[in-house]
């Protein structure tokens, strides 16, 4: 979006809190006048209500956006915080069009390739924050859905890699795959236990 700033994008991140897969963020820049009955933090909104406007958000001229993800892996290596400040800056570095400012949803994340504003609660203030929180969002769950099929013991389709009830028996009964956090004190408990 153009304003006072130039070019401004929207960043958020989803997947912190997660035993499993991977933090996702994403970047986009909406056009001028961009307006949406519907668009509002993706956490206030139902599933199919975030498939729809990520179709119409993908699929709009004039929206500019970028994805990026970090895997379970490099979650592990970097922790958690670094890694979603990492699919960040990642994504605001994928964007064909370089904006002149970017809202964070959040805190303020250093060492950022753009000059930035953060914004606590962001995906309910700005549209373009809320826009990358549902890019982010159902990019996140279709790849949630996408392990689910390779490791059906987990029900990655249901809680998408959250601590539920239901994933912290399965670990506890098959231990972590190749997903899995091993950093995450849950998974690392059952790690510790499998490899004994």
């Amino acid at each position: 979006m153009a304003s006072g700033h130039g070019i401004v994008c929207g960043v958020d991140e989803v997947g912190r809190g997660p035993l499993a897969g991977p933090v996702c963020a994403a970047a986009v820049i909406l056009p001028l006048g961009f307006e949406h009955q519907m668009l509002n933090d993706s956490k206030k909104l139902t599933e199919k209500q975030r498939e729809k406007i990520y179709e119409e958000l993908t699929g709009m001229h004039g929206v500019v956006w970028a994805l990026s993800l970090v895997d379970a892996q490099e979650i592990d290596r970097l922790n958690i915080l670094q890694a979603s400040r990492e699919a960040m800056r990642r994504a605001v570095s994928s964007l064909s069009l370089i904006p002149n400012m970017a809202l964070i949803d959040g805190l303020p994340v250093p060492d950022f390739p753009v000059p930035q504003r953060a914004i606590v609660k962001g995906d309910s203030i700005s549209l373009s924050i809320a826009a990358a929180s549902v890019i982010a969002k159902v990019t996140r769950d279709r790849l949630m859905l996408e392990w689910a099929e390779r490791f059906p013991h987990y029900g990655f389709d249901v809680h998408k890699g959250y601590p539920t009830p239901r994933h912290l028996e399965a670990l506890a009964k098959h231990g972590p795959c190749e997903i899995h956090r091993r950093s995450f004190g849950p998974v690392a408990q059952q790690t510790f236990r499998f490899e004994l």
